[in-house]
């Protein structure tokens, strides 16, 4: 009986959320590819949510066959002429087709159609992101607290600079702060980083200097992960808590802005690995994102959204970097077309998806790896 409750919470309390997060993520960036497509005159032959061997599916009247396949860690679009789901050219195919049907092929599109089609994806994954956090603004408003400090660790990044309980936060690198949060959200991904502070001081403005120092925080699930800290702290008391409500138009460009936090985070913590200030220990792969979305889900519907929207900006860039087999390496492809009025020989062309497998192949063993170490060591 206990191996049956712990199956079910296994599969009720982690499975089905990380299931709908990853899906709706997917769904939407193949989407994207698959609607430009379209209206680029390209035959789509397949739209699968998953990988491997079809579980469902149908054939619409334009000859897609749309299918949920049986590993759900993906999907793809994959287009006439394309070798795998990867679309990697399958040049043999292609040279047996008749006229009309290479006509319709990917590969016969100009080099501004490929790349549309293939930029297509990982906008889908930002557009859905915005429409999300959108949503979540336009119906639960945002919750603010007066960024005032109350206290000031001792021998902390925030002692060292001259905070003083009773400051009022007004900017971080000439950034508005609105809410003692904004400051933690600037603050965790700057360890290492000098920033420009303004505070509010008896009625005058005080300028600082503060380098958060990296240090290692548990979350409210238990989840250990390093951020930078100042060593600032809040007692929030009832008046300092407020809520702000958006109407549709100002929903949507608070939507925007969450969008571009998340990518200047991911961007600010990529870079802050290659820099040596951030450790690469808290790349996560699908077991994480999995254990997370778990995590998250006992906090409701809105929460899991929100973790929706994050998820779908950090695939959009993911798709983005420049590595062959994502649709980055694509378009880097597409560049050196556009500029050189070529395409790349295919023999560059074919060891660059080599090496772009053997990559993403590295990059998946390595996240799996800190999956499995975070866990034994939680």
């Amino acid at each position: 009986m206990a191996i049956l409750t712990d199956i079910g919470t296994l599969v009720w309390g982690y499975l089905v959320p990380f299931l709908f997060v990853l899906t709706i993520v997917v769904f939407f960036h193949e989407l994207g590819h698959f609607l430009v497509a379209r209206w680029c005159g390209v035959k789509v032959a397949a739209f699968s949510v998953g990988f491997g061997r079809e579980l469902v599916g149908f054939d619409d009247r334009q000859g897609t066959r749309w299918k949920i396949s049986m590993i759900p860690l993906g999907g793809y679009v994959k287009f006439a002429g394309d070798d795998n789901a990867a679309s990697v050219p399958d040049r043999e195919t292609i040279a047996q087709m008749s006229e009309e049907e290479r006509a319709g092929s990917f590969y016969a599109k100009s080099v501004w159609r490929r790349a549309a089609v293939v930029a297509a994806g990982p906008i889908a994954n930002f557009i859905l992101a915005i429409v999300i956090f959108a949503a979540l603004f336009g119906l639960y408003g945002r919750t603010y607290t007066v960024p005032r400090v109350d206290s000031v660790q001792a021998e902390s990044a925030a002692a060292e600079a001259g905070f003083m309980p009773g400051d009022v936060v007004v900017s971080v690198d000439g950034e508005a702060i609105r809410s003692f949060a904004d400051i933690q959200r600037v603050v965790t991904v700057s360890a290492g980083v000098p920033l420009n502070i303004s505070v509010e001081r008896d009625g005058k403005r005080v300028d600082l200097v503060a380098t958060p120092k990296l240090r290692e925080m548990t979350d409210q699930f238990g989840n250990a992960q390093k951020v930078g800290l100042l060593g600032l702290r809040q007692n929030t008391r009832p008046d300092d808590v407020y809520t702000v409500a958006y109407n549709p138009l100002e929903a949507v460009g608070e939507g925007v802005k969450e969008t571009w936090y998340v990518v200047a985070r991911t961007g600010s913590y990529i870079g802050g690995i290659f820099a040596g200030r951030e450790s690469a220990d808290q790349l996560g792969g699908p077991i994480r994102v999995a254990q997370f979305s778990g995590q998250v889900a006992t906090l409701g519907l809105a929460a899991l959204l929100n973790l929706a929207a994050v998820l779908s900006v950090s695939i959009g860039l993911i798709n983005l970097m420049p590595i062959p087999m994502l649709d980055g390496g694509h378009l880097l492809f597409y560049a050196y077309e556009a500029a050189f009025g070529r395409p790349l020989p295919e023999k560059v062309q074919d060891f660059g998806f080599r090496i772009g497998l053997a990559l993403v192949f590295m990059l998946m063993i390595f996240a799996t790896f800190n999956d499995v170490k975070h866990l034994v060591g939680g």
